[in-house]
This record gives structure tokens, sequence and C-alpha cells, in this order.
């Protein structure tokens, strides 16, 4: 596929930790192309009007910003999604978040205080959204960044360290576990509740809704549940991402920790040093993305795995899943 560099109604910018990975800028940053036309009228006819090159974009930089237009709030953000014809997508995970305005939500509302390991969004699920969307209503005033990682880059430099590890997960397929009590807990950044996370308080249409998603249930004395996935695949090839092997799974993320667990699917455990060199490959190759007021970062979320580092309050970014 050829992509225009024609950019017509946008400027290239540059912006803080940006990388050149493959030959591609990560992120691609878009601004206004002259000082008057920054609010957000003329930004929503410079996306209707480039809505197919736009897309071409997201999926050629995996990341893409627009920065220096006047977004607000989750009004605004919402007119930018709606710009575009991608289908919404529920989100379905361990995250607190809250329902701000029609597609908008928070993003994951545990404590500013704790890293948020880096993943794909729903990557265990068996519809997981293609992008996500962050807007930034107030930046922290220390910390708080979005790190992100090209996946591809990780399966590539776990191969030529553990090719035989590798080779044995992909083969014998991945299981997980995660444990949920049943109401919410903001106290944690895995502290949703299955009833919020299956939208309802019925334990038997819970499980039906699990079983929708590929989720087995075990139900706890406490009223909590144990839900398991699996198998699950390594790695992922995406149509018309360069037939790059993605990293798509949550071994680093959930292998060994209180309330989760990431083996082989045949029962066979992940050996420690492969789990802990893969979370420092995934640290080294990580781009620290620091937020200003007003940004609207797109990530293509078949191709990167994303974060968040801890900051001081207060941090405001929320969020939109799309399919």
């Amino acid at each position: 596929m050829e992509y225009s560099s024609n950019y017509k109604d946008f400027e290239e910018g540059k912006c803080e930790g940006q990388k050149v990975v493959d030959g591609e800028i990560m992120p691609l940053v878009l601004e206004p192309p002259e000082p008057n036309k920054g609010d957000l009228e003329s930004l929503l006819s410079a996306l209707k009007k480039n809505k197919d090159w736009f897309e071409q974009m997201i999926t050629k930089n995996s990341a893409l910003l627009l920065r220096g237009y006047r977004v607000n709030n989750a009004e605004d953000f919402n007119e930018i999604i709606e710009a575009f014809s991608w289908d919404d997508i529920r989100y379905v995970g361990p995250a607190p978040r809250t329902h701000v305005y029609k597609r908008v939500w928070t993003a994951n509302e545990g404590p500013l205080s704790e890293f948020i390991y880096y993943h794909h969004e729903m990557v265990l699920i068996k519809e997981c959204p293609k992008i996500v969307i962050l807007f930034c209503e107030i930046p922290p005033p220390e910390g708080g960044e979005t790190p992100f990682v090209p996946s591809f880059r990780v399966t590539e430099r776990m191969l030529e360290e553990f090719p035989e590890a590798v080779e044995e997960m992909e083969a014998k397929g991945l299981k997980y576990s995660f444990t949920a009590c049943s109401k919410n807990d903001t106290s944690s950044m895995r502290g949703r509740g299955w009833e919020d996370a299956f939208g309802t308080s019925d334990p038997a249409e819970a499980e039906r809704r699990a079983k929708a998603l590929g989720m087995d249930m075990e139900w706890l004395p406490n009223g909590g549940v144990t839900t398991t996935l699996g198998p699950r695949t390594l790695t992922k090839v995406f149509e018309g991402r360069k037939g790059r092997r993605m990293w798509f799974n949550t071994v680093v993320g959930m292998h060994g920790k209180d309330h989760s667990s990431a083996m082989m699917a045949d029962g066979t455990q992940i050996p420690q040093d492969v789990v802990k060199r893969c979370g420092e490959i995934i640290e080294e190759e990580s781009i620290q993305f620091k937020w200003e007021k007003g940004d609207v970062l797109f990530f293509d979320n078949l191709s990167l795995l994303h974060g968040r580092r801890p900051s001081l309050p207060p941090r405001k970014v929320l969020v939109a899943t799309c399919k």
C-alpha cells in the first residue's frame, strides 16, 4: 500500500521522546497548518476530509499525535472520535474505569503512584480494539508519561535471545488466570469487580457473558471469581503491518503476580529468567511519551504495547476504544 505524503490540512511536528523505528516515526505528530486553524471546527473538518489517509498513517506509524489544537473536554474529544466511522468496542478487563460522555471513558483509575505495565488493550479477549484513542485534559505536574513499545521489536529480540523458549510457548499456547472481587476497588490498578466488568450482578449471566468472551469462571467463597483464559497465542501477525510478528500476549504483566498467573497451556511453567529478560527488553524498546494539555494520541493497538508511568496528581487522561 502506498501512503500520501501530502499533509494538506496538517503540519508535521516533533515531540519529546519521538523515535524512528524501522523507518517509521513514532509518534507521527500532526499540528495545525496555520495559527488560526487550531480550533476544534477546523480540526474536525480536516479529519473528515482526510479520514482514509489519517487511518493509513495510524497503521503506518503505529502512533499518531494531534497536538496544538484547542481540544478542551470530553465533549470535544467525543466529536473527534465520531469524525471517523470506527465502531465502539466495550472495554473488558481488570482496570477500574468510569463512563464520562457518550464514547468517552476515564483511563485506568488505579492509584497514580503505581506503574501500569505495558500491554495491548484487551489482548486476551477474542475481539480487541484495533485503535485506542487517548486525550489529555489535565497533564500531570510530574511523571505520568504513557510509554509505548513497538511490539514486533520485542518478538525479534526474544527470538534472538530465547529462540527455543519462544517456539515452545508458541507451540503449546498460553493460559492465564485472574482473580477479581465482586465490586470495584479503585485502590488497585486491577481493581475492577466482575459485576462492572460483565455489566451484571447475576452470576449466571456473568458466566454466560464470560463464556462468550472465551473465559471460564470459578466462584470463590467471598463472592469473587477466578477467570481462566486459554489457550492463547504468544505472537500474532496482522494484515497490513509488513508481516511483523507482534508480541501479542501479557506474560510479563500477569506472570507470578498476587492475583494473576501466566503459564503454558499444558501447565508447563514459563522460566523466570525468560520472563525477567522479556520485561527488560520491553523497557529498553519503549518510547516515553509526555503529555501536554489537549493532546489526542491514536494507537494502533495491534502494533503497540502501552503503559502508564507513576505521577503526581492531578492527571486526567480519557480514552475511547474502537473496532
